[in-house]
């Protein structure tokens, strides 16, 4: 088995995909020395807290989404990580700088791994270097002491002891910087941050965000808005005059951009950023999207969408029939509001990163469930074989609607899960932890299939749609759309008027 290559995975699927180009943690690490010993002992002094507690932490897989990577670094002797039931796995953790390692402790569940190495590199491309390697694991607590320099450390398990999955429920670095008082924990996706505590305020539809530009860096996946790029955005949008609503438009606060298929590739840049090839297959709209595209590249780029300074990359899924994509017949995106008052709606802030649903949910859809994909001018005359695709009658085509979360905390643009810096409204409102009020998105994705047999999502089953949002869109056209038709309870087109 080659240490030298840096390795990842298909998220939600069991197997790795090898050959990873660059690693999301942007960890590196240098000048690594061979292990000393290894013995099964007591965990660590608990006054001892781990260099990896509350950091960043992926993992080539995971069973579910509550046994996530995090999960074995986040200090919490009741959570863990567990992956998918084959070999190999592993879970890295990045540090968040460069220090001396002494030891490593690993708290196995039952289904711990009979065979392997502590591995350390010296950037995403590797090569990796095992520091410790062993084929005769045996659980329980496991005390590794290390003589060794570095920043990202990783386990690279390749036998497991059972049927199962890898599971463990601390993996816990200690070196130079360990301390003897817990620090605030680094949110990870089930931890909120402390640091920066969500607002609890009443709604402020008109948020008036702080002249002072964020410099401080990013914690655990939390990514805070740009104030000064935020209240710009803001200044625009205030300037714009609302327009009278012409007799006769329709008075629902809409509007939207048609975009036609940009590319096709195995990447994520907000779920995996950096690591080519490591996702499923994704179908891509408006700018052509790699693993390592960034809003500013999307600013930059050609778009197949049709709304004027809509940038913005839209993603999901592929669609397969006997493991080959089914084309596209249209994608639209609906930008509306859902609110008791749709004035309060301002733009998205600068840069902002979402993701709607979930690729691990892999559960039944039957006729009636909640979740499904439908006809579309066709009515629906079967199911396939194994009930979760409807069958559409001839002149019709298979076809969802993906609706996102309308309100934003207002602090940051992404957060560890992609999901926790967005939340629902309450009573019709944007209030409490995400009090402000930002366009509802609603991806309609039109396929050219009449469903059936054979259907699967690159990401599984049915249950697992999701879509992924990056903002770029010119906060000139952004705003004007927002003020002249979300704010006036107005139907548009793809302009901020009633031509189109």
């Amino acid at each position: 088995m080659s240490t030298t290559a840096s390795r990842g995975i298909r998220a939600g699927r069991a197997s790795v995909v090898r050959q990873v180009r660059r690693l999301s943690l942007a960890g590196v690490l240098v000048g690594l020395l061979g292990a000393s010993m290894v013995s099964v002992t007591s965990p660590a002094a608990a006054a001892e807290v781990p260099l990896s507690q509350g950091r960043t932490a992926i993992a080539s897989s995971a069973e579910r989404g509550d046994l996530s990577a995090a999960a074995a670094v986040d200090g919490k002797a009741g959570t863990r990580w567990g992956s998918k039931f084959s070999d190999p796995q592993w879970l890295a953790v990045d540090l968040g700088r460069s220090t001396a390692i002494k030891k490593i402790v690993i708290n196995w569940e039952n289904a711990y791994a009979t065979a392997f190495q502590i591995q350390t590199a010296a950037d995403g491309d590797g090569p990796w270097k095992t520091v410790h390697s062993t084929t005769a694991g045996k659980g329980g607590v496991q005390t590794i002491n290390l003589s060794a320099t570095g920043r990202f450390v990783r386990l690279y398990a390749t036998k497991r002891s059972s049927q199962y999955g890898v599971s463990l429920w601390e993996f816990q670095v200690f070196g130079t910087g360990s301390g003897t008082t817990n620090p605030t924990p680094t949110p990870t996706s089930t931890t909120k941050p402390t640091s920066t505590p969500k607002p609890t305020t009443t709604a402020t539809p008109k948020p008036t965000p702080s002249a002072t530009p964020t410099t401080t860096a990013p914690a655990g996946g939390w990514v805070p808005v740009n104030q000064a790029a935020w209240k710009k955005a803001l200044d625009i949008y205030n300037k714009v005059a609302p327009q009278a609503v012409p007799a006769g438009i329709v008075r629902v606060p809409e509007f939207h951009t048609n975009c036609t298929v940009a590319n096709e590739a195995k990447d994520d840049p907000i779920v995996l950023p950096g690591l080519v090839g490591a996702s499923h297959l994704h179908t891509f709209f408006g700018p052509k999207v790699s693993a390592n595209t960034t809003t500013e590249d999307l600013l930059k780029s050609a778009t197949t969408c049709d709304a004027l300074g809509d940038n913005s990359a839209y993603w999901a899924p592929t669609l397969l029939k006997n493991g080959k994509p089914v084309p596209m017949k249209n994608f639209r995106v609906y930008y509306g509001s859902r609110l008791k008052d749709p004035s309060e709606v301002v733009p998205f802030p600068p840069g902002l990163r979402v993701v709607q649903g979930d690729a691990k949910r892999q559960v039944a859809t039957p006729k009636g469930a909640s979740g499904q994909f439908w006809c579309a001018g066709s009515a629906e005359t079967g199911r396939s074989a194994d009930g979760n695709w409807p069958v559409c009658a001839k002149g019709g085509n298979l076809i969802y609607q993906l609706t996102f979360q309308d309100c934003w905390d207002g602090k940051h643009i992404d957060s560890p899960d992609h999901k926790s810096h967005m939340g629902p409204a309450k009573n019709g409102t944007c209030s409490g932890d995400y009090p402000v009020a930002v366009p509802n998105l609603s991806f309609m994705l039109g396929y050219d299939s009449l469903g059936g047999d054979d259907l699967a999502l690159s990401s599984g089953m049915p249950s697992s749609i999701h879509g992924d949002f990056m903002n770029a869109w010119t906060p000139e056209t952004l705003g004007a759309l927002v003020k002249v038709c979300l704010n006036a309870k107005a139907k548009c087109g793809t302009t901020p008027g009633w031509g189109r």
